[in-house]
């Protein structure tokens, strides 16, 4: 038997176990996370020996779904690969939850859903017609909506899922539309037809079009952002890593197959779009990222920034493939692939470093936290790990993607087009902000939270996450500095995919060197994890060796440096709003609309000072408040339609279809 049929038994077992949880509650819901842990397990090792065994394909077609069309199933490189992400993100998430699920009050709204949502996203990856790609599309989208109102008391949380709700429908009716465009006047839903279509000039580009949105609204690319940072705060933590390391890469993987391997030959402009968008979420991302307070609002903005990064290495793919340059698109597109990879891995660790606070301290404020690193040790190891990763500080994952991404960015030089000569490096210097304020962002985070004194009474009495917990996390933070220090061994394993999607692949890496990564045969630069891992863990020795064993062991007391305040209580500490000021006071004014008040107390009086940092989410006010205002007008005077008479409907059914008869055949 193939493996396609072993995975498909696989799902099989995930919507029955959802089923069953659905029916029989209580009585097995200590086993569910376990069997997602195991079933994902066997999904991973499925789709990693398929990766691995480079030209492997196989097709299923299964007697359901459309007429004469049939279910369409296929496991190749690109489905295989996003698989590997998928489900070692879905196992370990499944892993942390064993720990995480006891300290959750109302599990039952959760975990008929959870083993659904598992088997929808593999579902996707596996689809290779367009109605089988749709419905398991929307079922993912419908079953993490109920996860996103499980506690669905809060108003917030209802808020959250209803936004989220909205931008998924709207984005799978950009599908809908792309897929009907690709399909033809003929309906030719299966991707294979698809693929010998061969579309081109202004179909082409409006497919690319759709398909930014489609997509983008589920990765969360700029403007189409706005239900992240509503409804990864609102799902619980093990749900929050999934959506956000694993069920945005789904969002990738569709833009991927879509416009790399049905769309056909791309143009130069797909790739300025593509670009502008990738450098313009990266900066916003980070930014609206750099002003949170909530720790898993932070977190979610961050996940627009590293899509936006995603994005860039696609469009800087798709411009050399444009421009037949195969070598130097496959270091982009392998850069842009490496880095899927990599987010879903330090993503997920921070979502579960901030489930773990959660559970310990009742708050997501950081601005209420301190001091954790004494009483929660081994999660602020680990969550250390996460946040050197999202700053893309060597020697850990993060780095070597964007590193790659910086290369071909270099080479864009040789690119004949001069509108890409100039948006190229002006998406380089994009990037190179987005780095350098992601760094300042999760420094202000985990020093804020884990480092100086608890500012409140729950942050002095935290506690240790549970085993369970801090094996998922552990396990996550080993392989953060696995890839970034032997980052040969994932890149060759890209090679294939990227072959595919590009028509090229980076030279073999595993030759080389010291384990070097070379990004192209004529490169002048090159990158050793290995080398910096090794050099960095001498000097940190013997700086440990030379503070310990040539420091004077004398005890000298003095008093603390208070800042010019004598009140040493814990709330004259440094915040997090402080820490953004200069930044805010830098790109606030003119992007957010900042405003900073200030009160201060006379001389004499004995209230405290006041200041509060007032921003304006431009995006919402100005583009979703509007258009959310106008559909409630216009269905405030549609609601007329429900009393027309019957004679009325009959009429208004029969004009539609003429228009639709008119549509058609003009097409044809």
């Amino acid at each position: 038997m193939t493996i396609l049929f072993w995975v498909l038994c696989v799902l099989g077992a995930l919507f029955a176990a959802s089923t069953i949880t659905a029916i029989f509650g209580r009585f097995v819901i200590r086993i569910v996370y376990p069997f997602c842990f195991f079933s994902c397990v066997i999904l991973l090792g499925f789709n990693l020996f398929a990766l691995l065994s480079e030209t492997y394909t196989q097709s299923l077609v299964l007697p359901l779904g459309l007429f004469q069309t049939g279910c369409h199933l296929r496991l190749d490189g690109l489905s295989s690969f996003f698989g590997v992400v998928v489900n070692f993100g879905a196992a370990l998430s499944s892993l942390y939850a064993v720990g995480y699920a006891r300290h959750e009050k109302s599990p039952l709204r959760i975990i008929p859903f959870y083993p659904a949502f598992l088997a929808s996203m593999n579902l996707v990856l596996l689809a290779d017609d367009a109605f089988t790609y749709l419905v398991a599309w929307e079922l993912m989208s419908l079953v993490s909506w109920a996860l996103v109102v499980s506690h669905h008391t809060a108003t917030a949380n209802r808020q959250a899922g209803y936004v989220y709700l909205l931008m998924a429908s709207f984005g799978v009716m950009a599908l809908l539309f792309a897929f009907g465009i690709l399909a033809g006047p003929a309906g030719q839903y299966a991707f294979d037809a698809m693929r010998a279509n061969h579309l081109s000039g202004f179909m082409a580009g409006l497919v690319l079009l759709v398909t930014l949105v489609g997509a983008g609204s589920k990765a969360g690319l700029f403007p189409l952002h706005v239900w992240l940072p509503l409804a990864h705060p609102a799902a619980p933590s093990h749900v929050s890593s999934l959506m956000s390391g694993v069920m945005t890469k789904i969002a990738v993987y569709g833009f991927v197959r879509i416009i790399f391997d049905l769309l056909g030959s791309p143009t130069s402009w797909w790739s300025m779009l593509v670009l502008a968008l990738g450098g313009i979420t990266a900066v916003m991302g980070i930014l609206y990222a750099m002003f949170q307070s909530d720790l898993k609002r932070l977190l979610a903005y961050s996940t627009v920034e590293n899509i936006g990064i995603i994005f860039i290495g696609l469009g800087l793919s798709l411009a050399f493939k444009a421009n037949n340059m195969p070598l130097i698109a496959a270091l982009a597109m392998t850069g842009a692939l490496l880095h899927v990879l990599n987010h879903s891995l330090f993503k997920s660790l921070l979502f579960f470093g901030a489930g773990s606070i959660l559970n310990a301290t009742g708050k997501r404020d950081i601005e209420s936290l301190g001091g954790l690193i004494h009483r929660m040790p081994r999660t602020a190891l680990f969550f250390l790990i996460g946040s050197m990763s999202i700053a893309a500080l060597p020697p850990l994952n993060g780095f070597v993607s964007e590193w790659m991404t910086f290369q071909a960015i270099l080479l864009s030089p040789q690119l004949p087009s001069w509108g890409l000569k100039f948006i190229v490096p002006l998406v380089g210097v994009l990037l190179a902000l987005t780095a350098a304020l992601a760094s300042a962002c999760f420094i202000k985070a985990y020093g804020i939270i884990f480092l100086g004194r608890p500012r409140c009474e729950v942050a002095t009495e935290a506690k240790e996450t549970d085993g369970w917990s801090l094996l998922s996390m552990a396990l996550i933070s080993i392989l953060c500095v696995v890839v970034g220090v032997l980052p040969t061994l994932f890149i060759d394993a890209l090679a294939p995919v990227v072959q595919s999607m590009v028509g090229g692949h980076m030279p073999s890496q595993t030759g080389i060197n010291w384990l070097s990564v070379l990004p192209t045969t004529d490169s002048q630069t090159s990158y050793n994890g290995l080398v910096i891992f090794v050099l960095m863990t001498i000097f940190a020795l013997v700086s440990v060796w030379f503070i310990h064993g040539f420091a004077s062991r004398r005890v000298r007391k003095a008093p603390i440096w208070d800042c010019g305040f004598p009140d040493s209580s814990p709330i004259t500490q440094y915040s997090a709003s402080s820490f953004s000021q200069p930044i805010r006071k830098i790109f606030g004014a003119i992007l957010f609309r900042a405003q900073e008040i200030v009160d201060m107390p006379e001389p004499g009086e004995t209230r405290p000072a006041i200041f509060k940092a007032l921003l304006v989410d431009v995006i919402w006010k100005y583009l979703y408040e509007p258009l959310a205002q106008g559909v409630d007008f216009i269905s405030s005077r549609l609601i007329l339609l429900q009393f027309l008479t019957i004679r009325r409907y009959l009429m208004m059914t029969f004009f539609a279809l003429i228009s639709l008869l008119i549509v058609v055949a003009l097409w044809k």
